[in-house]
């Protein structure tokens, strides 16, 4: 009897453990408690930089994006050419959703003035965290079909 309960108290353990033990070796790396050189190490895994330094996102569509964000947490985006460089904006439109799923934050987009003509910029400001998922429907011109961007802004 003894030895039928060892065996059930071991397997249970078992059980319980080997969750953990997974979780802790699959878990990512934590930003907050390492160096900006070791950050700088795996930063390729964080996606493309654009010009300015933002999320570069070439779509399949046949256009390219950069996405920035501002210090009010809101997002800027420029279309750019086959170049790399800033390209005019026409009849160019986005929306976008944000954050979690249980709490998305819907974003309009509209054209910015005068040095920033040719950037879109969000109505509302990014929900808080350093990882932000976005999904962008942009059209290219008003009656283009709208095509569909799903990305993950890492803001540190």
């Amino acid at each position: 009897m003894k030895t039928k309960l060892k065996l059930t108290t071991t397997l249970l353990l078992a059980l319980f453990a080997s969750p953990l033990a997974l979780a802790a070796e699959e878990q990512d790396h934590d930003h907050g408690k390492e160096s900006k050189e070791e950050h700088a190490e795996h930063d390729d895994d964080h996606g493309k930089k654009g010009p300015n330094g933002g999320h570069l996102v070439e779509s399949k569509a046949g256009f390219s994006i950069e996405v920035s964000v501002d210090k009010d947490r809101k997002a800027r985006i420029i279309f750019l050419d086959k170049d790399n460089k800033a390209a005019a904006l026409g009849g160019q439109s986005i929306t976008g959703i944000a954050g979690e799923r249980s709490a998305p934050t819907k974003l309009a987009f509209t054209k910015g003035t005068d040095k920033d003509a040719n950037v879109l910029i969000a109505d509302k400001p990014l929900p808080d965290g350093a990882h932000v998922a976005v999904i962008l429907t942009i059209k290219t011109a008003p009656d283009a079909k709208a095509v569909t961007e799903r990305f993950e802004l890492h803001l540190h």
